[in-house]
């Protein structure tokens, strides 16, 4: 019971600190904010010191409010977004680059013409090619900055994953590691040997010798320095594969789904690794002992659709939080929005797609209102789309557990089991990753406590609803043809 695990959670636009007790109870939380960059169309990015800073302040911050019962914290884990990469002098540890987001698709040109080779990427790495994995982001800073260029021709480049620079900068090593949920979604990890595919590496032409040792999740990483004390961080992990255990082992008949930025839906194969063409195949776990894996689906646009609609739309944002809930529940025909946002993902995988609106209702200007829905309607048609395949192929589905930002909204939760004919369990905790890296610090405990809160919704029969997805999925079928030419 006085056991403590300190969890870091570097998030697309926050960096949370929770610690947790043996109890699963949060005894201490920060947060602190972190700016995102555009500084060009597809360009998503953000500064790498800034993120660093903002992990070590949240960790003083809880430091701080514990108090004495620092001491009582007996390991660290830091979960990350997967995709996003730096480049860094490994002498000095100063960052060559920004940090790129999973979200920035500068490099897709160069990446498309790799997409001749999906059986093998997808052979090795349960991956599909795709802008948003690290490869062609660290093939664009090597050919476009300056200074990685020179420290590479020096021996002095570093490069990889955003959670192998945080690690860096936290611990006093000159170690260079990296977990698998992070190596896997640089397109250069085989999922079968756990280590770099030298095939791939000739195929994209990235050098393997600034590329970090690949470790497992569980790893002796190496010790946080706070306030005099020091704190074994023994995990390292990526945020959705950290959200899939925020209450306990993952059951392998339910469908997770974390409405973020994008929404990320897994399904437990346990140790089981499952090919599944078109749908991504990942380890969200791994130590000497075992192995667990999951089949994945992206949808790559999310709450980030609904931000871009609402700029495009002109409706400030404090309005679109008021009213949103409202607009789910009031317009029952709006318009059809066929969501290519960030990329098109699974199951269709056209990063190029043109997101647009169609069978608007008898050419009639819909509302501002009637196109957000739209917006978030797609985001459920297309988390339909994958459910679909997975129940079809390869897994029995029984019910649906739903995390993140969005899913907060009781009317799209709503919606998501009418038009899934599956019940959808929210529960009362939202911090699923913090939560997740707590329960695999803890080292799998049967005893991790399930959550006593939370709220169910049944699916009920909504005949419009499901009429729109089946119109929608023309649609979409129809616009896909332009792409598969």
């Amino acid at each position: 019971m006085d056991t403590l695990y300190l969890t870091i959670d570097q998030g697309g636009s926050s960096t949370r600190a929770l610690v947790f007790d043996g109890q699963a109870r949060v005894v201490a939380k920060a947060q602190q904010s972190v700016p995102v960059l555009y500084p060009h169309p597809h360009w998503v990015e953000q500064h790498p010191k800034t993120l660093v800073d903002s992990v070590i302040q949240v960790i003083h911050d809880v430091a701080s409010q514990l108090g004495p019962k620092l001491k009582q914290i007996c390991t660290a884990g830091l979960a990350t977004q997967r995709s996003n990469i730096v480049c860094w002098d490994k002498v000095t540890g100063k960052a060559l680059s920004p940090a790129i987001s999973w979200q920035d698709r500068r490099a897709h040109q160069w990446i498309k013409q790799f997409e001749v080779d999906n059986e093998q990427v997808h052979n090795a790495t349960g991956l599909l090619v795709s802008a948003h994995y690290g490869v062609s982001k660290l093939h664009w800073c090597l050919n476009n900055i300056d200074a990685v260029k020179q420290a590479y021709n020096e021996g002095k480049l570093a490069w990889g994953p955003l959670a192998s620079y945080i690690t860096c900068c936290l611990l006093p090593s000159d170690q260079h590691y990296v977990d698998p949920a992070n190596a896997s979604r640089t397109l250069l990890w085989s999922i079968a040997s756990g280590d770099w595919d030298q095939q791939l590496l000739t195929l994209f032409g990235v050098p393997r010798a600034p590329l970090p040792q690949c470790v497992d999740t569980c790893f002796t990483y190496g010790n946080i320095s706070v306030a005099n004390y020091s704190i074994p961080l023994s995990i390292v992990t990526g945020d959705q594969s950290a959200a899939l255990f925020a209450h306990g082992r993952p059951d392998t008949h339910t469908a997770y789904i974390n409405m973020g930025t994008g929404a990320f839906l897994q399904c437990s194969t346990g140790t089981t690794l499952l090919d599944a063409p078109n749908l991504l195949s990942s380890i969200v776990y791994k130590d000497a002992d075992h192995s667990e894996y999951v089949l994945e689906c992206t949808v790559n646009g999310a709450s980030n659709a609904l931000m871009l609609m609402e700029k495009e739309l002109g409706i400030p944002y404090d309005e679109a939080e008021r009213k949103f809930t409202g607009w789910l529940e009031q317009y029952k025909n709006p318009p059809l929005f066929l969501n290519g946002v960030a990329g098109l993902g699974a199951p269709f995988w056209v990063p190029d797609f043109k997101s647009q609106f169609v069978q608007e209702n008898n050419n009639r200007q819909h509302t501002p209102g009637e196109k957000i829905v739209a917006v978030a309607e797609s985001i459920l048609f297309l988390l339909q789309v994958n459910l679909q395949r997975l129940n079809e192929h390869y897994v029995d589905l029984k019910k649906i557990v739903v995390t993140g930002g969005l899913s907060q909204c009781d009317a799209l939760c709503q919606k998501l089991a009418n038009v899934t004919q599956l019940p959808v369990y929210r529960p009362a905790e939202c911090e699923a990753t913090a939560k997740g890296v707590a329960y695999l610090l803890a080292g799998f405990p049967d005893d991790w406590p399930k959550p006593v809160t939370g709220r169910d919704f049944l699916p009920n029969k909504d005949a419009s609803l499901a009429t729109r997805y089946d119109h929608w999925l023309q649609e979409m079928n129809k616009q896909l043809l332009h792409y598969n030419r």
